[in-house]
């Protein structure tokens, strides 16, 4: 995947998933839909703090909102992930690759130099 392919709002989400109280909440919304009163109390943060959360959430449009009521309830938009496992997904073939570690690189350098020594 080459930086033309990757979506515009990936950036929002990394943004989104940089505070440590959104990474929980993106967990606990991906188990259950949830009101936005429940999340506050069981993340231990006032409203207007829980709601600042939420509207960077949004934005990144990882968040659906629907209003039953007076109350506004929360669940996870798995689609703005999508992106996001994309662009990981992009690294997949390094991942446990034997021929790309340091240790190999390292050594394949010290050949070279060696090699280099050698024909002089």
């Amino acid at each position: 995947m080459t930086e033309t392919q990757i979506p515009q709002d990936l950036d929002l989400v990394f943004e989104a998933l940089s505070n440590k109280h959104r990474r929980e909440i993106v967990y606990f919304l991906s188990l259950q839909p949830s009101s936005i009163s429940q999340l506050a109390s069981m993340r231990g943060l006032s409203l207007p703090a829980i709601h600042k959360h939420i509207k960077i959430l949004e934005n990144a449009d990882m968040l659906i909102r629907k209003k039953i009521g007076r109350t506004n309830f929360l669940t996870l938009n798995r689609k703005s992930l999508d992106g996001l496992q994309d662009w990981a997904m992009q690294f997949h073939t390094y991942w446990g690759s034997e021929e790309e570690t340091l240790e190999n690189y390292a050594q394949y350098l010290e050949r070279q130099i060696n090699d280099k020594k050698g024909k002089k």
